[in-house]
């Protein structure tokens, strides 16, 4: 019996933190888009944080690099390891994160989508590719360029965060993103939908780990077609609770690319020295 208490009370908590979230989100400063903006952004990032394990860090107002010099455009969130990836460049309000070092970006609308402009965000963000020129210690070896079989070239999950005035949809929309989540005007809970990037654990674990190189790995994982199976919207749902549902499918995103790649210090090295002669470094 108190068991049962103890779970019934934990989802009721999780039902009305939706419901504060949600009412905080459609709250509106008068005359002043760009406060009410930046206010929805604290809201969503106060809601990532209590959602990912404190081995992550979030940021607002990010820029993320590749080791070839591309350059995303600005990420309303990221979700990033700052444990072992350094900064590319970390002053003031102006920062560089590097692709290795990013698990999830975040980007955070109103209740008017353009979907064109946000297509082309997500090119930004799909362009980047992270390197395999790293060197570390193992715990019984030196990795030398050598990329974890696993996992050889990792892209974030992408997330969009809108308002909207009616309900969406039953998938989430060819925009790009892998989950989007929507707070409905008039209603108290989050609308929370996936892509066919990551309806099942076989397709995100492909998709997160192998970016670009989808090719190359279909024929490495045949043993693990059970993931296939394993669909994030039905076996990771509790029942008449998006929130705590949500805390669990992110999550097993997450644990799916775990750690961030090797860092390739040496990469980032060889972009910065490719500056010739002739360039002015103050231009």
């Amino acid at each position: 019996m108190q068991k049962k208490i103890i779970i019934s009370s934990i989802k009721s908590n999780y039902d009305e933190l939706e419901r504060s979230i949600v009412s905080q989100l459609l709250f509106e400063t008068p005359n002043h888009k760009l406060t009410t903006g930046t206010y929805r952004e604290t809201i969503w990032m106060s809601l990532f944080k209590l959602i990912i394990p404190h081995k992550f860090s979030i940021k607002q107002g990010v820029f993320i690099m590749d080791s070839n010099g591309n350059t995303s455009a600005e990420v309303d969130l990221v979700i990033f390891d700052e444990q072992y990836t350094p900064y590319i460049f970390n002053y003031g309000e102006i920062c560089f994160i590097p692709i290795e070092a990013v698990a999830v970006v975040i980007q955070c609308k109103s209740f008017k989508l353009n979907d064109q402009k946000l297509t082309a965000w997500v090119e930004t963000i799909d362009k980047l590719k992270t390197s395999n020129n790293s060197i570390a210690r193992l715990a019984n070896s030196i990795a030398i360029n050598e990329p974890v079989l696993t996992q050889k070239s990792t892209r974030p999950i992408k997330i969009l965060c809108y308002l909207s005035k009616e309900k969406p949809g039953q998938k989430a929309k060819n925009r790009g993103f892998d989950i989007e989540l929507c707070a409905i005007e008039g209603e108290s809970k989050l609308n929370i939908k996936f892509n066919d990037t990551v309806d099942n654990l076989y397709k995100a674990f492909i998709n997160l780990n192998f970016h670009q190189e989808k090719n190359d790995c279909e024929n490495e994982f045949k043993g693990i077609d059970a993931l296939k199976k394993i669909s994030l919207q039905k076996q990771f749902t509790v029942k008449d609770n998006n929130l705590l549902s949500f805390i669990f499918q992110l999550n097993q995103l997450l644990m799916l690319i775990n750690n961030p790649l090797l860092f390739p210090h040496q990469s980032y090295v060889d972009l910065f020295n490719k500056r010739t002669d002739n360039e002015n470094p103050y231009l």
